[in-house]
């Protein structure tokens, strides 16, 4: 496998080493990844970055659903309990 480096902007080098490899698209995925820029490398990787965030993103978000379900009985308490001391004479 070849590693290569590629600069995003010009004079700023980035140093994540890369690997390169190849992978089959539509062509018509092709043509719009061509009229986002020259570098069809950098614009699938930020797309895949994105993707892999939001993937990310969702997975925790479920994982503390599933916390606060696991504990909605005694905080709904504890905020009944708040709002009923906060009410007025």
């Amino acid at each position: 496998m070849k590693r290569v480096g590629f600069r995003r902007s010009p004079g700023e080098y980035n140093r994540l080493v890369r690997v390169k490899t190849s992978i089959t698209l539509p062509e018509e995925l092709l043509a719009r990844l061509d009229r986002l820029g020259p570098n069809r490398s950098a614009s699938l990787e930020r797309a895949a970055l994105s993707y892999l965030a939001r993937l990310e993103r969702e997975q925790r978000d479920r994982r503390d659903i599933a916390i606060i379900n696991r504990h909605a009985r005694r905080l709904n308490r504890g905020a009944q309990e708040t709002l009923e001391y906060q009410k007025l004479p």
